[in-house]
């Protein structure tokens, strides 16, 4: 049923898999690779048509300078902050709340609603572009960060309530009715039982959607405008105007737009796998 392991294959098997693996590495990195050296280049070398040859200058300090410091990028970052910090936190409180309640109590209509908060997953995203934009109008909430943390805190729900409300379910039970019998009320139950164990699903929660969020490039288009409130995904594409596309500086804007996530993984990364595999083996 499942596959043998590496370890356990022929001689060949493995020496033909120690020689594949560094190619499929520089293949999967080679987009990468390349807005990298595009990072780098003068602009002449792309209204000559050098994309892939030998750079006629190095740039680099002179591209992120621009980036840094004669465009909006800054602006857009802290923009970017301001949106997926509030929605990270909007979101896992929320879905720790809603997951607990799901995964803890008995009731009528249980997974009716826990299929709701699924079933939201599965709409494709595209559809309510227009819907979503026409509600923000109405509600004043257009072109404003406000905006796009609430609409990102509402899609994120579904599937953050459908991570927590698994892993709480596979809490031990025993330590809920034992604080029951002790006559802990359930708001003390959650906070002082159940979220301390949620560490490591909050951890991994936390690094998934502040990668969707960080990342997120359609939602910033259809929701705002110009560089008060736009993401910095959305304000790459300053650099791309009627006449020229700056490559190099939308591939500089783009190594930088790309550290955030990279670090926070890092800094993540013992709590982010112990969540995920929590459970995996008994």
């Amino acid at each position: 049923m499942f596959p043998t392991p590496i370890e356990k294959r022929s001689a060949a098997a493995q020496t033909t898999y120690k020689a594949l693996l560094p190619v499929a590495l520089v293949m999967w990195l080679l987009p990468l690779i390349a807005v990298m050296l595009f990072s780098i280049r003068p602009i002449t070398d792309f209204t000559q048509g050098n994309y892939w040859g030998w750079p006629s200058s190095f740039d680099l300090i002179a591209n992120y300078n621009r980036v840094f410091f004669e465009s909006d990028m800054p602006q857009y970052l802290f923009n970017s902050v301001l949106i997926t910090v509030p929605t990270v936190i909007g979101a896992v409180a929320i879905s720790c709340m809603t997951g607990f309640a799901l995964g803890v109590y008995r009731f009528r209509g249980n997974l009716l609603i826990f299929f709701m908060f699924i079933a939201g997953n599965f709409v494709p995203f595209q559809i309510l572009m227009v819907p979503v934009r026409d509600l923000t109008l109405g509600l004043g909430l257009y072109d404003t960060k406000a905006g796009l943390v609430l609409f990102h805190i509402a899609f994120q729900t579904g599937f953050c309530t459908l991570f927590m409300r698994n892993f709480i379910r596979a809490l031990p039970y025993e330590l809920i009715e034992a604080a029951r019998v002790e006559g802990v009320a359930e708001w003390r139950i959650f906070w002082f039982v159940v979220l301390p164990l949620m560490r490591p699903a909050i951890a991994a929660l936390a690094v998934l959607i502040f990668t969707f969020i960080w990342n997120d490039y359609f939602w910033a288009i259809v929701l705002t405008q110009g560089p008060d409130a736009q993401p910095v995904t959305a304000g790459i594409t300053q650099f791309n105007s009627q006449f020229v596309a700056q490559y190099q500086l939308m591939s500089a804007g783009s190594i930088v737009a790309a550290l955030p996530p990279v670090i926070m993984f890092f800094a993540m990364q013992r709590h982010f796998i112990a969540g995920l595999t929590l459970g995996a083996v008994k």
